[in-house]
């Protein structure tokens, strides 16, 4: 047995421990959230969730699994307990794979480097051996610091800078006590490869490698859908995200989906898309300067009118399996986000923007709402959880066994 207590220990946003029961019971809260359930029959779609512990992705593998009732697999790249805990991810894919055994979806979870060739070729043997030889969806949801080219070797590091000039900006923080600080962040340009490397990284060039590995074992079902998941967001905070080095990783994934969406209607009368999702806390969204102060001020103005990611994905499992029409804009992307976007939203976050400063943004901001969402992304914060008693926190990874 190693049951200890965890107390929340953290430098910034990043936690150091996970706590188990708090992300087990978080799992459980979106599961509810992703009802009404179905009855799933011998037929159930076979999902490829890439990227499934966290954020967006873990979202569309507890809503496929609740709501749609998907069968399939998931990916992730976690670290086990040892003599810390295991990461918030590791507990959260515990907790899903339980709650599907529990409601008899066969979902296989597979812990290590989706950027490989060899975990490519892993889930096909899984595919062709035990779904059938036959994928429905694939969803593809990773934010990664880097990624090895399988055909060269060589590793390529994404960066997180601005294009062109300097960009300063305000942001978030909070002190040792959780009292919320407006202060000014500035990131140099990007310079040398920084865009290439980056694009590299988080375009579009796994995700169009798994399609590749799949397509050539024959794997694709007719009418297999893809969706790359993706975020455009406030012009508050362009200048470091969409015009920056991330957003020309994004731009490349949105042109390899409509590659894609070619060779697919040719191949299998098959389609992919990128959806554009809404703002939300989530691991990667607090490292980017900017965003924690921006999504403050968008839950200051719409309060619980925000869509919270299990919704969002619910929409667009809703539409990528034509339980409603699938709307497209003309770029060729699902708009989850058009609620965030919207002008007078917009404006409003606007104006409590060029107004925050420290003595201001208790009143501009829900800070207590984002610093809660922050501890929960690690277990902590959640209702019903006795954070003075003792937990196990040798929690194993799912067995792949049938």
């Amino acid at each position: 047995m190693t049951e200890r207590v965890i107390t929340p220990r953290n430098r910034g946003f990043l936690f150091i421990d996970s706590h188990p029961v708090g992300c087990e019971r978080v799992v459980n809260d979106m599961w509810q959230a992703a009802a009404p359930p179905v009855s799933v029959p011998d037929s159930a779609p076979v999902a490829l969730i890439i990227g499934s512990s966290a954020g967006y992705g873990l979202a569309a593998t507890v809503t496929g699994l609740a709501r749609v009732g998907i069968r399939g697999i998931g990916i992730s790249f976690e670290k086990a307990p040892e003599r810390r805990t295991g990461t918030a991810g590791w507990y959260r894919t515990a907790a899903t794979a339980e709650l599907a055994r529990r409601h008899g979806r066969d979902m296989v979870f597979l812990n290590g480097d989706a950027f490989s060739d060899a975990m490519k070729d892993q889930v096909a043997e899984l595919i062709e051996q035990r779904f059938g030889g036959r994928l429905d969806y694939l969803i593809y949801s990773v934010a990664a610091p880097r990624r090895t080219d399988p055909d060269t070797g060589v590793t390529y590091a994404s960066v997180l800078k601005p294009i062109g000039h300097a960009y300063r900006t305000k942001t978030l923080v909070f002190d040792g006590d959780g009292e919320p600080e407006v202060t000014d962040a500035e990131m140099q340009p990007a310079a040398g490869d920084d865009i290439a490397q980056t694009v590299a990284v988080m375009g579009g060039a796994d995700w169009e490698r798994w399609i590749g590995r799949l397509a050539a074992r024959g794997l694709l079902a007719d009418g297999f859908t893809t969706a790359a998941l993706s975020y455009i967001g406030s012009t508050l905070t362009g200048e470091i995200y969409r015009q920056g080095t991330i957003g020309a990783a994004k731009t490349h994934l949105e042109q390899t989906a409509r590659t894609l969406d070619e060779r697919l209607g040719k191949l299998v009368g098959g389609r992919a898309v990128t959806s554009v999702n809404a703002a939300a806390v989530t691991q990667s969204s607090t490292a980017i300067p900017g965003i924690a102060l921006y999504v403050g001020l968008l839950r200051g103005v719409l309060g619980n009118a925000m869509v919270p990611p299990v919704d969002q994905l619910a929409e667009l499992w809703d539409q990528l399996t034509g339980a409603r029409p699938l709307a497209l804009d003309a770029e060729g992307r699902v708009r989850l986000d058009t609620w965030e976007l919207d002008p007078g939203v917009q404006a409003a976050v606007a104006e409590r923007w060029n107004a925050a400063t420290t003595g201001t943004i208790t009143r501009l901001a829900d800070t207590r709402w984002f610093h809660a969402e922050v501890e929960r992304l690690y277990g902590f914060a959640v209702p019903g959880i006795d954070y003075t008693q003792p937990v196990e926190t040798d929690v194993p990874w799912p067995d792949l066994t049938l």
